[in-house]
């Protein structure tokens, strides 16, 4: 079997010469090359996948308007969020819906309109005060404008999540999505090979206190 130092990769990360590829990639050059050319050809390979669930939402400082307002309520394209913290910071949660659209938009889609770069409404709500007199918010915004944009993810670490099915004699409309009757189909949530646990069932190198990247930075489980 072909091995390789955590030195010598580092060598290649350093110079640029290093071959990364994510663990989907890597099945297919498994089968191409098999094990013993894969080991050879390939340096590191990634996994990890994200989606957004239960629990996501977006923490985010506004910045201060002219005249300024100590923000009691606000709306993000008709999408209620939570704004029980300081002047102007709120939290977008990614599961809120719209007030006008119903299930057909919410917090989430706020949030990929946002990093897709999409100009978002903004409606504000105050009850006034000496140092905030301003009663009143309606703008529009883009990320760009925003002062502070902090994904919050505190439920992303899974390694499976759960399968459902639907033995009524109706159709269910659920958070895994629409269930037929009698069995009818079974949906189910999880990253298949991309899963850093799945690939590692015996926990021989993921544990507590194990290294990873997480959107580019260095975290720790």
């Amino acid at each position: 079997m072909i091995k390789k130092s955590i030195h010598e990769i580092n060598k290649k990360i350093e110079d640029g010469s290093v071959n990364v590829v994510t663990a989907e990639e890597m099945v297919a050059i498994v089968e191409d090359l098999g094990v013993e050319g894969a080991a050879k050809e390939v340096d590191v390979v990634t996994t990890g996948t994200f989606g957004a669930m239960c629990s996501s939402g977006l923490m985010l400082n506004l910045g201060h308007s002219e005249p300024p307002i100590k923000i009691q309520k606000v709306w993000f394209n008709n999408v209620e969020a939570y704004s029980g913290l300081a002047a102007v910071d709120a939290y977008l949660g990614a599961a809120q819906i719209s007030d006008t659209r119903g299930i057909q938009y919410g917090g989430a889609h706020v949030i990929e309109d946002l990093l897709r770069g999409k100009e978002i409404n903004v409606h504000a709500t105050s009850y006034g005060t000496d140092c905030y007199p301003r009663k009143v918010l309606d703008t529009t915004l883009t990320l760009e404008d925003l002062n502070e944009a902090i994904l919050l993810n505190p439920r992303n670490a899974y390694q499976k999540y759960a399968a459902a099915t639907n033995s009524s004699k109706r159709i269910l409309n659920t958070y895994m999505g629409e269930l037929l009757p009698n069995f009818g189909n079974v949906t189910y949530s999880g990253a298949g090979v991309l899963s850093p646990l799945s690939n590692d069932p015996n926990y021989e190198t993921i544990g507590t206190g194990t290294r990873i990247f997480l959107g580019g930075h260095r975290a720790m489980l």
